[in-house]
């Protein structure tokens, strides 16, 4: 009972000290409530079960994860990170492609794919899965998921025993890959979506209660094909304020946390606290809103790219957790930063490039102005990802170097206003290769089709590009593609790339298995434990 008393006792001190000014983040879905919530302790806790408390920021509306349906959403992360779902393959520490729900496969020609299915894989719904389980659960992923369908472009899926065969409609090299996205989990879909969200896959645990923006119960999966799990409920808390997490961390009120600030890592720097941390491709960027006039002028785009100072941001505002970024990929990969040129910072070429532009200080305020408009963008951005308000902070202070006026809005509903057009620069974080492929960046951000290139980006040679990209399948020559497509949109300063994330999360004494992946996916896994 020690545990749930100091639950509720330290619940009441962090409330007070919630911070609600700022892009800080405010107090929503961070309070350790006395409830039943999916945050709080009930008397299982007591019955001398293993327990496990975990701190997270990332499940909420704000990151269009307010379920665990993979289904739902752009991504689906939910679902994979704690360990409810699980895909046909998954991704090695180095990122390249194994089997996990599936054994093998074989690209039989360009447009036919066979998947041979393990055997003795239970959902938690406890149907067995087999092919025709997964063929109904890749069907409805089409059919209610614009980004998962324009993917896969899946003509036919054929299922026969434990063999799953897929037919495109067109030859899509990376299929395997995109089998490997979070929205790919195997879920049962005759046991049904909830009403809450909640859904039946066959991973180590699964979801008893899901509170959207406050957290999760998981029990353990006692069937599950991958060895009994060693925890027996897992409470994953939402906790959006940083200073929140690191005292619940502190007082033992946390055995885990992912996201904390990173002020607050070294103090879990030494015994008995441990920190898992790895490079991910988890970038940081701002793209250019094309409906803006004056961001319609190439110059002025290149002198924006040429202000962005990313060796102070990762070095000083984020602590060194993360790496300067030229462009979507982190070096190191076939296709990544040491193979591509950015614009580089220099203040004083960017003030060229604004006089060049037309763009002059003609008042004497401080900021430049062309036909009596001083040039004022309004950067958006959003709290949840502790970086972002950082590199709002830092492009703020260096463009008004360059005579530009950066109004900074920093909301989590910022989505609202991509809608409306409310914006001019749009920064956020995305994990441009979670799946090891290169194209999916582009396909989701910078093509005339994408769903995500919010400025309306557009580049003939990009298309052109892409054309070849989705028809080659040799590893080699995608990675030389990507690395042409990487430069285009480097040369047309549509986007800039501030840095890349170094991701880490604190585990507390006694706390084995908590360890952080490359593609940021498998958060929860059967190997978590606590001694």
């Amino acid at each position: 009972m020690k545990r749930k008393n100091l639950w509720k006792r330290t619940g009441v001190i962090f409330l007070a000290m919630v911070m609600l000014a700022g892009c800080g983040g405010g107090a929503s879905g961070s309070e350790f409530e006395d409830t039943k919530g999916a945050g709080a302790v009930t008397e299982e806790a007591s019955a001398g079960e293993k327990v496990f408390y975990y701190g997270d920021t990332t499940f909420n509306a704000e990151n269009d994860e307010s379920d665990v349906n993979p289904h739902n959403g752009y991504a689906g992360w939910a679902c994979i990170r704690y360990g409810i779902g699980e895909t046909l393959f998954k991704y090695t520490d180095t990122m390249e492609s194994e089997p996990w729900l599936a054994t093998e496969y074989t690209n039989i020609d360009e447009n036919t794919w066979e998947i041979i299915l393990r055997d003795g894989v239970t959902f938690t719904s406890g149907r067995i899965l087999d092919a025709q389980a997964v063929k109904e659960c890749l069907e409805h992923l089409l059919e209610v998921h614009e980004r998962a369908a324009g993917d896969l472009k899946m003509q036919e899926i054929l299922a026969d025993g434990q063999k799953l065969t897929i037919k495109t409609r067109e030859p899509v090299p990376a299929l395997i890959n995109y089998l490997s996205e979070p929205y790919g989990c195997i879920i049962d879909m005759e046991a049904g979506i909830g009403d809450d969200g909640n859904v039946a896959g066959t991973g180590p645990y699964r979801a008893t209660l899901v509170e959207t923006d406050k957290g999760l119960t998981l029990v353990k999966n006692e069937n599950y094909w991958g060895g009994t799990p060693h925890l027996d409920t897992i409470y994953v808390q939402t906790i959006s304020d940083g200073d929140t997490m690191t005292m619940a961390m502190q007082s033992g009120e946390l055995d885990g946390a992912y996201g904390l600030p990173y002020a607050s890592l070294p103090l879990f720097a030494q015994e008995p606290y441990s920190i898992s941390s790895v490079e991910t491709s988890r970038s940081f960027f701002g793209a250019m809103n094309y409906a803006t006039e004056a961001l319609q002028d190439e110059k002025v785009r290149q002198a924006i790219a040429g202000a962005i100072d990313r060796e102070n941001f990762t070095a000083v505002l984020l602590d060194g957790n993360g790496s300067p970024a030229a462009g979507p990929f982190p070096a190191g990969f076939a296709y990544g930063d040491d193979t591509v040129t950015a614009q580089p910072f220099d203040l004083e070429v960017s003030k060229a490039l604004l006089e060049e532009a037309g763009w002059t200080d003609t008042d004497g305020d401080g900021y430049v102005d062309k036909d009596g408009q001083k040039l004022s963008l309004r950067w958006l951005t959003y709290p949840s990802r502790q970086e972002l308000p950082l590199l709002a902070e830092s492009v703020q202070a260096t463009m008004k170097e360059i005579g530009i006026d950066i109004q900074v809005n920093c909301t989590a509903n910022h989505l609202d206003f991509i809608d409306s057009g409310d914006w001019d620069i749009y920064a956020s974080a995305f994990v441009t290769a979670p799946t090891g492929d290169p194209e999916f960046f582009f396909t989701t951000h910078c093509l005339d089709a994408s769903s995500k290139n919010r400025g309306g980006y557009h580049s003939d040679r990009l298309e052109e590009l892409e054309e070849q990209m989705s028809r080659t399948f040799d590893t080699d020559e995608r990675a030389k593609l990507a690395t042409q497509m990487t430069q285009t949109i480097l040369d047309d300063n549509g986007f800039v790339f501030a840095s890349h994330l170094k991701m880490s999360i604190v585990s507390g004494e006694g706390v084995t298995g908590l360890v952080a992946h490359p593609c940021d996916y498998y958060e929860i896994t059967a190997d978590l434990d606590k001694n």
